[in-house]
């Protein structure tokens, strides 16, 4: 008879293996601790006490699966989110991008969209944001929904503010919101240049060329088989001096793609594509 935990893993892979058949969401490659734990949750959330009770409820429930994806994503995003990350970006990125007539950044697991909004606020401070194009994709379609109205907790924006300055910020933070009802609310003119989409890391493949991709604090949450393809597809969505910028506790050490990127800033992980 097999022992508690590897039951435990075989009905977490019969779960994994039935979304991924059933409805093409891919967390099978995702780190085991990681998703486990977020099992757990849903399990209790749902009233269950089984990995194949959840199953079960899963496959003949489209309303759980839902529920199941809100738990399983992680969300935990802030504005202008590691500051100093922000102010390497606006030295050593931004004049490379002055040289481009129109720039295309790609978001990827942009979460509720804080760290869109903060990009897009450095833009354009920097007089670059009208000749650029921000895709901002995840798999979670209700946090998509959330970033693309703009709309976030007005009790957050005193620390926003903090971490704002902190990143370089030059204005006053409360010019680029409008408070109402206990809420924030983003002016259009950050969101015109926004496109929101679903996209799926584990599965879906590239669909532009970028010259800027960012993917903070997701990778840590893939097995490395997973991270390997999510690199492959950055590489191969970068055109060529392409920056990519990681998150704190990523890196393209170890990878198969290290060699063919450059640090720009190797502290706050953001490399530049060189062959």
């Amino acid at each position: 008879m097999p022992e508690t935990h590897e039951l435990e893993t075989i009905e977490i892979q019969l779960l994994l293996e039935g979304i991924f058949r059933y409805y093409g969401f891919d967390f099978r490659n995702y780190a085991l601790a990681s998703i486990k734990r977020r099992i757990w949750n849903t399990i209790r959330s749902e009233g269950l006490t089984t990995v194949s009770g959840l199953q079960e409820k899963i496959l003949h429930n489209p309303a759980c699966l839902e529920r199941f994806l809100v738990d399983v994503s992680v969300n935990v995003t802030t504005m202008f989110r590691d500051p100093k990350f922000y102010i390497s970006f606006r030295k050593k990125v931004v004049p490379m991008l002055r040289t481009y007539p129109f720039i295309r950044i790609w978001h990827a697991g942009c979460s509720t969209g804080e760290e869109v909004y903060s990009m897009a606020i450095l833009l354009q401070e920097e007089g670059l944001y009208d000749r650029c194009r921000i895709y901002a994709t995840d798999m979670n379609e209700l946090v998509l929904k959330t970033a693309k109205a703009g709309i976030f907790p007005l009790k957050q924006m005193q620390e926003y503010t903090h971490l704002y300055h902190q990143a370089g910020g030059k204005k006053a933070f409360s010019e680029y919101y409008t408070a109402a009802y206990e809420n924030a609310i983003f002016g259009s003119s950050l969101k015109d240049n926004m496109v929101f989409a679903h996209h799926n890391l584990a599965t879906d493949t590239s669909f532009n060329e970028f010259n800027v991709i960012v993917c903070r604090n997701v990778m840590i949450y893939f097995n490395s088989q997973l991270q390997e393809r999510v690199h492959k597809l950055f590489y191969e969505s970068l055109g060529m001096f392409g920056v990519l910028g990681l998150g704190h506790q990523e890196s393209l050490t170890f990878t198969p793609y290290e060699k063919h990127y450059e640090a720009v800033e190797r502290s706050d992980k953001l490399y530049r594509k060189i062959k």
